[in-house]
């Protein structure tokens, strides 16, 4: 009994060894142990970002823009349609400021400046100013304008392959939109009459300037140039409301009251580019 007591006793004391020892090491590799620090938020879901674009805009579209005339002798008004109409200079630029929420979703908030002409023709049975009967009359009409917008735009990422995120988007805003006095000519046309001579008259109508809403479409991709700078481009689809394009000129003394010119809104189809700075 006494020798398998001592072999018990023996053993105990070198299991306790044993156990003590792992426990010191254990409280070694602790204190050794780096610093872990617990974010808040994982990094590379959210950053503040600025964001520059340019816009080209190959097709525009700019609906049924009309004109009313105003017949002094009845007081009464009549729509004439312009049989062609067109919008140019297609360039746009954009700043903005943003936000990355999450790995998949942003917001930001831009301001965008495009300007750029108006054209129209029209004609009408009448004669012009001063011209005899049996003759009509021919009128083209041009005005520029320049727009600022203000936009709050949200985006959905999708996946990273090769630096390359695809994404799709939407944006409602507000553009102000000014348009320049408009100048109208009107050229007679011999018909069953004659033309006196002389070249064409005009007449000056003042431009009317009014908030729209605004509302944008947008797809693309960004590329990563590095962990802080992003290549972006992308189609983007944007519709400025309608409004008053100009008001009356002569005929505002015999009468006429309001506007003459209305657009019916402006559709831009841009491709873009831009940048995308996080800090």
């Amino acid at each position: 009994m006494d020798w398998r007591n001592g072999f018990c006793g023996a053993a105990f004391g070198a299991g306790l060894l044993l156990l003590s020892g792992s426990a010191l090491a254990a409280d070694e590799d602790l204190l050794n142990a780096p610093e872990i620090t617990i974010e808040k938020e994982a990094a590379g879901t959210s950053a503040i970002y600025l964001r520059g674009d340019i816009g080209y805009a190959p097709w525009r579209g700019e609906g049924d823009p009309y004109y009313r005339t105003f017949d002094a002798g009845t007081l009464t008004y009549d729509s004439v349609s312009f049989d062609n109409a067109r919008f140019d200079k297609p360039f746009s630029g954009s700043l903005g400021i943003g936000y990355q929420l999450t790995d998949t979703f942003r917001a930001d908030l831009t301001a965008e400046y495009f300007e750029g002409r108006f054209s129209g023709s029209s004609s009408s049975a009448s004669p012009c100013a001063g011209q005899g009967a049996g003759t009509s009359c021919a009128l083209s009409t041009g005005a520029g304008y320049s727009a600022l917008g203000l936009m709050a735009n949200a985006y959905l990422d999708f996946g990273t392959l090769a630096g390359f995120t695809p994404y799709v988007g939407g944006g409602i805003g507000a553009t102000r939109l000014n348009w320049d006095s408009a100048i109208e000519r009107a050229t007679c046309v011999a018909g069953g009459g004659a033309c006196v001579g002389g070249a064409p008259t005009s007449a000056a109508y003042e431009g009317r300037d009014s908030w729209r809403f605004t509302y944008a479409l947008m797809a693309g991709v960004s590329y990563d140039l590095s962990e802080q700078l992003k290549l972006d481009v992308g189609y983007r689809y944007s519709h400025v409301a309608d409004g008053e394009m100009f008001g009356f000129g002569a005929e505002a003394l015999v009468g006429a009251s309001g506007d003459k010119g209305f657009d019916d809104g402006l559709s831009r189809h841009e491709i873009r580019a831009g940048l995308r700075f996080s800090f």
